[in-house]
């Protein structure tokens, strides 16, 4: 029988959404429980009682990040209908360009490649599960006849890889035209 997790209390959920919020302006790399305590007014001990370990804090911060990231994801299947591969990458360009993202998205972008280099303990998972999150996202996009076709994962896929390219040059250089530039020709391509 699986292990039910217990619901958090409302103090472990406003520290966690206090430490979000930390991280958010800070990044995990370097995290440390002393400053991230002192931030967000609580103490290493009660963070580690409440999350179990800094890993178990880490993989907390991971979920929130995650349900940020999800929350994307959703609005781009926004209706009941396939909105078609091409419209469905333009609209989460645009998220992904917006500025007030980029502190998720840095975020997003350190978990990511933490992941490949640690792909054990509180990194584990994580990007394999953004691939394959997004991956769904695509296809629920694609109408059936292109989703179930030959090419539907193909371009998935190439969708996918022109957006996780596109989102690290841009927060990489901040040049929103040029990137956003290159994201249109390829979605002029995907469209033929």
């Amino acid at each position: 029988m699986p292990q039910q997790t217990p619901t958090p209390s409302a103090r472990q959920t406003e520290l966690l959404e206090a430490a979000y919020q930390y991280a958010l302006a800070h990044g995990l790399t370097d995290l440390s429980l002393r400053p991230l305590a002192d931030a967000i007014g609580s103490s290493p001990r009660v963070l580690l009682f409440l999350f179990g370990s800094k890993d178990g804090l880490v993989r907390a911060l991971l979920a929130r990040a995650r349900a940020d990231e999800l929350a994307l994801l959703d609005r781009a299947r926004q209706s009941d209908r396939p909105a078609g591969l091409v419209p469905a990458v333009e609209r989460v360009w645009a998220w992904l360009a917006a500025r007030e993202h980029r502190p998720l998205l840095r975020l997003w972008a350190e978990a990511y490649a933490r992941s490949l280099v640690e792909p054990a303990g509180a990194w584990a998972g994580f990007a394999r599960a953004t691939v394959d999150g997004w991956l769904d996202v695509l296809a629920d996009c694609q109408p059936p006849s292109e989703r179930d076709g030959r090419d539907g994962a193909t371009r998935r896929t190439l969708a996918l890889a022109v957006l996780r390219g596109a989102l690290l040059d841009l927060l990489a250089t901040d040049d929103e035209k040029r990137v956003t530039e290159a994201v249109e020709h390829q979605l002029a391509l995907l469209r033929d």
